[in-house]
């Protein structure tokens, strides 16, 4: 059943207040992360904290590039950077990166990309990121080896044999499926046509290819530059390079965890490797709190506001 057009504009602008109704309701969820994290907070150094936060709005500055990047079309680079702003917020609703994914998707449709594209680009962006941290690592071990633990460079057993399992199990089940269910067998490949496509489209414009593993390749380091702002605001014993590295480490060892916005593993994981460097327990905490403060509930609210006015203004 059609709904009527005068009824439209008032379900728009009520879709456009359920990101807002979703932030009231995960704020009044996890009210002690948020008094806990000010408290810790409260004696530390502003302006590092100031630019922790520059470095977290940074971070859509890169996503943006890298969604450019990925798509062969022009876009426009105010609305691009609003949605990966949007997109950061949606981020921490899903996990594995599908909120922000989603958000992406739909500006891109809007923009006039068909959806086929749309989604190839999604994958590369995913394929790009991933790829592009392991030179990051490399540089790290090359230029500053002595901010680098060697143990912190081997995962556990548990980890490696997850790893390892992920590797042959997923290509095989692909293949099972694409055998198995013919039905599937034609959308799949017809989306690897135009992944393959437009990747090699991409590769032969520098206008493309440079922001696109340019702003892979900081993204990491950016979101890491987070990190060591408030150990510094918080007169961690370690040096910019080991703070740095410490989050890249952490984020690498729990990025196979599908949790929204990485919340949970990646904090465990960077309090264990930030202990491991010789940090007390308890900096080592207010430091992780402090990054979840400048990367998810300071940038929440703006972030769920662009969304919802994106949404209002049909460009999402």
């Amino acid at each position: 059943m059609a709904v009527p057009r005068r009824f439209r504009p008032s379900a728009r602008h009520a879709v456009s207040l359920l990101p807002v109704l979703y932030l009231g309701v995960w704020a009044a969820v996890d009210w002690h992360a948020v008094r806990d994290g000010t408290a810790r907070l409260a004696g530390a150094d502003p302006w590092w904290l100031l630019a922790g936060l520059v470095f977290t709005y940074l971070g859509a500055v890169a996503a943006a590039c890298v969604r450019q990047g990925a798509v062969v079309d022009r876009l426009p680079p105010g609305p691009l950077v609003a949605s990966q702003i949007a997109a950061g917020a949606a981020n921490h609703v899903l996990p594995a990166s599908i909120g922000a994914h989603a958000v992406t998707v739909r500006f891109l449709q809007r923009q006039g990309v068909p959806l086929p594209r749309a989604t190839a680009s999604i994958a590369l962006y995913s394929l790009v990121r991933a790829v592009a941290k392991t030179p990051v690592v490399l540089a790290f071990l090359l230029l500053a080896p002595t901010a680098v633990r060697p143990a912190a460079l081997v995962p556990d057993g548990r980890t490696l044999l997850g790893a390892v399992a992920g590797l042959l199990l997923v290509p095989a089940g692909a293949a099972v499926v694409l055998a198995l269910v013919r039905a599937v067998r034609g959308p799949v490949m017809e989306f690897v046509r135009t992944a393959l496509t437009d990747a090699r489209s991409l590769h032969t414009r520098p206008s493309r290819f440079l922001p696109l593993w340019g702003g892979a390749a900081a993204a990491p380091l950016i979101q890491a530059s987070v990190v060591a702002s408030v150990g510094k605001a918080l007169d961690l014993p370690l040096s910019w390079p080991q703070l740095l590295f410490a989050f890249l480490a952490a984020s690498t060892a729990a990025g196979a965890v599908p949790a929204p916005g990485g919340i949970g593993p990646v904090d465990a994981a960077l309090i264990l490797t930030l202990a491991g460097y010789g940090t007390p327990l308890a900096l080592a905490t207010a430091t992780v709190i402090g990054y979840r403060t400048l990367t998810v509930w300071l940038p929440l609210l703006p972030g769920m506001l662009v969304l919802s006015a994106m949404v209002q203004r049909k460009m999402l």
